[in-house]
């Protein structure tokens, strides 16, 4: 069976430290390095093997500012067929609701059996989008997925990491799966395919190209309903322990200090 797959991706800071816009509560991009969200590196990996494996295309797809572009075109240096990137004032300042809304009306758009998402940005941890994008399909999902093959018919057999637990389920295809960083390891871009795709067009849709009516959806900061009033790392009470000496004499220490945590 021939599967095309759309997989969603997201341009994030590659630091912690970014600041926010006091007036939108967004996030300020400008001028701040950044990367393919790490999970999404999972998702893109997985789409690519599912493809070689069966066929089909394999689409990636970004909602961003025009420099989102740059982490489409890395997706396409690892093997993806084709990146679409979603850009427009229109979906500025989109929450999770609206974000979800966005990207799932230009999934309508295109072929697709299966859309693979990375489990959660690192830049919100909300891991709210992907099964928002479902809702708005109509379409199963399952999230925090660490392993799946294919099951007879047009389903898939999928484990789930429930945080020191597992979970076998079926699902019917079309659907939408949130992947962890157990799945795979992701390959590195190829410079040959940097080569062959430097000419590439990354097409850009806007609000038009999604063709929703003027007063339907939600869309940007007006179709959010949900208002960011801060952003902050969160706080480590990790304390890290360096000892030196005879390694007989560390074991025993090791062990004590273990019995006295009460991890022994």
């Amino acid at each position: 069976m021939i599967i095309d797959i759309v997989v969603c991706i997201k341009q994030v800071p590659r630091t912690g430290e970014v600041e926010v816009d006091p007036e939108t509560g967004n996030l300020i991009r400008e001028g701040v390095e950044s990367q393919i969200n790490p999970y999404d590196l999972h998702a893109i990996e997985a789409a690519i093997a599912c493809r070689e494996s069966r066929g089909g295309r394999v689409t990636a797809l970004s909602m961003g500012p025009p420099q989102a572009e740059e982490a489409l075109r890395e997706a396409l240096w690892m093997g993806v067929d084709e990146g679409i990137l979603l850009s427009d004032r229109d979906f500025a300042g989109a929450d999770t609701l609206a974000t979800s809304y966005t990207l799932a009306r230009a999934v309508q758009h295109l072929p697709h059996q299966l859309i693979i998402c990375g489990m959660q940005t690192t830049d919100g941890d909300t891991a709210q989008v992907g099964p928002g994008m479902a809702e708005f399909l109509d379409v199963p999902h399952a999230s925090y997925v660490k392993q799946f093959d294919f099951a007879a018919g047009q389903r898939l057999n999928v484990t789930l990491d429930l945080g020191g637990d597992e979970q076998i389920v079926e699902i019917d295809l079309p659907c939408l799966l949130t992947v962890t960083a157990d799945l795979n390891q992701p390959r590195l871009p190829s410079f040959r395919r940097k080569l062959e795709t430097a000419e590439r067009d990354i097409p850009t849709w806007d609000r038009s190209d999604l063709q929703v009516s003027e007063d339907a959806g939600y869309f940007g900061l007006e179709g959010s309903p949900t208002r960011v009033r801060e952003i902050f790392p969160p706080e480590s009470d990790i304390e890290q322990v360096s000892w030196t000496g005879d390694p007989a004499r560390l074991g025993i220490r090791l062990v004590e200090e273990l019995k006295e945590l009460r991890f022994l």
